[in-house]
């Protein structure tokens, strides 16, 4: 398998939107929901002012992250995506959409909680380095990041194993993980800046 060396362009998504409303079975795959659950229970009932989730899809996840925060920003870099997850969350006012291509475009204000699940392997090395640089800068003392990526072969610029242990080797002086698992088909890690 040939893996990209370059990050994920947004065509790549928006054209996995394309043909099925569902590309990656968000809303109806067990593994999902299961892990989705595993995902929302690691932040150990916190709650949080202000969080950021970094691609956010159909926003699935977003739905489950929302009552942990007063108000929660979800981005993604589909127009469609975005579209589908302001339907699903439409009821919910603390919830914002935006269209944006993180880490290339990010929010200029600070969060107490910022999400990338099943995105970073999608970045190569510089786009790497740009997110952490903003996570360091962007998000509160005492503040948590939420990294939970599937660890099976792909053909993006990373492995979810390398994606997480680059991006926490470089916010190591920052902060610690607080919390990790290790599951069969992913794995999560729970990191929390110093205070």
């Amino acid at each position: 398998m040939t893996r990209h060396s370059r990050s994920l362009e947004a065509d790549y998504f928006e054209q996995m939107f394309e043909g099925t409303d569902d590309p990656w079975d968000l809303e109806t795959s067990p593994y999902e929901q299961a892990k989705f659950a595993e995902t929302v229970r690691a932040l150990g009932g916190r709650s949080y002012e202000q969080g950021l989730e970094i691609g956010c899809a159909k926003g699935v996840l977003t739905q489950l992250l929302a009552p942990h925060c007063k108000k929660l920003l979800a981005v993604d870099v589909s127009v469609k995506a975005l579209k589908a997850a302001k339907l699903r969350l439409e009821p919910q006012p603390n919830v914002e959409f935006e269209r944006m291509a993180f880490p290339g475009e990010a929010p200029e204000n600070a969060f107490e909680l910022v999400v990338l699940s099943e995105v970073v392997y999608y970045w190569d090395d510089g786009d790497l380095a740009l997110a952490a640089t903003w996570i360091a800068s962007h998000l509160e003392p005492g503040g948590d990041l939420l990294l939970v990526h599937w660890t099976g072969e792909t053909d993006y610029p990373q492995t979810g194993d390398e994606a997480a242990e680059k991006l926490l080797s470089t916010l190591a002086g920052e902060g610690n993980v607080i919390g990790e698992a290790d599951r069969e088909k992913y794995r999560l890690d729970l990191w929390r800046k110093s205070v």
